[in-house]
């Protein structure tokens, strides 16, 4: 396993992204925390998790329960996992995801969080998505309030564009560590707000980092995939996954880079897990790049 830099710390370079293991199509309560206990066996040191993964109504926080259940009864050392959650969306169980990021719930959410973590302090509290009802600053300035209370001890923002990272970026000072936005193969908008993130010291966490090659988690079964391209070639050559291919590719796209793939089964984790051990020669990441849609 390699390493990177996040809220002052070195986590994993690829991290275990929980939510599949709690919203639309999930496996049972053995598979998840079995899934959580591959991840660890393999060396994954960042788990990503929100209050907002839940399926039905009245579930709030259900992976964050999952995610400590997972720890508590993982047989090996913890004590350098970083559970990094978020708030600021729901759920109201009919399919659909809202945003809430006042200050006063973004409060109360970051307690209620840390509470089902079963943690003094969360270690990675990210604002999950600007609230267009919410002045940013307003929303920010509560994970401010959160880091002078103790409640956290670093702060991200996610779903976010450039100005409102360098907005946050005064507010949090040193607080801000990360950024969380969509990246992968098939969606590189983010691009901009990846190479701000490089100029300002602050870890760029890729959410769906397989999209165009692997299925979404909330595309269901029957949900669009890819196979034929770049990355299922050079997979087929170098006896690895297409998945594998993709994860590091997106480590070669910046030392910022720190993929969350999602995963629903420990063998899915386990070979993301192994992206850290491939390394891209320059023709291979130049045939990659050429061959990606604009």
């Amino acid at each position: 396993m390699q390493y990177r830099t996040l809220a002052r710390t070195a986590v994993s370079a690829i991290g275990l992204g929980a939510m599949p293991l709690s919203i639309e199509h999930r496996p049972d309560e053995k598979r998840a925390i079995a899934t959580v206990h591959a991840a660890l066996d393999a060396g994954v040191t960042l788990i990503d998790t929100a209050d907002s993964y839940h399926w039905h109504a009245g579930e709030t926080g259900h992976n964050e329960l999952l995610v400590a259940r997972a720890l508590a009864a993982y047989g090996g050392d913890t004590s350098r996992v970083l559970v990094a959650t978020k708030g600021g969306r729901g759920r109201p169980g009919d399919g659909s995801w809202t945003v809430s990021a006042a200050p006063a719930h973004l409060k109360r959410a970051a307690a209620a969080s840390a509470k089902r973590l079963g943690v003094d302090a969360i270690g990675l509290y990210q604002l999950h998505k600007p609230d267009p009802a919410v002045p940013w600053a307003e929303s920010v300035g509560a994970l401010r309030e959160l880091l002078d209370a103790g409640t956290i001890r670093a702060a991200g923002v996610s779903n976010v564009t450039t100005d409102q990272i360098l907005q946050a970026h005064r507010i949090l000072g040193d607080g801000l560590v990360s950024v969380q936005n969509q990246y992968s193969p098939a969606v590189r908008d983010s691009e901009p707000e990846l190479r701000l993130s490089e100029r300002l010291g602050l870890a760029f966490l890729p959410w769906s980092p397989l999209g165009g090659i692997s299925r979404s988690s909330l595309d269901g079964p029957s949900g669009p995939t890819s196979i034929g391209t770049a990355f299922h070639r050079l997979a087929a050559e170098r006896d690895v996954s297409p998945q594998q291919i993709v994860l590091a590719w997106l480590l070669a796209r910046s030392p910022a880079m720190i993929p969350v793939p999602g995963a629903s089964r420990p063998a899915s984790i386990s070979d993301s897990a192994r992206a850290t051990e491939l390394r891209l020669n320059a023709r291979e990441l130049t045939e990659l790049e050429t061959l990606l849609p604009d």
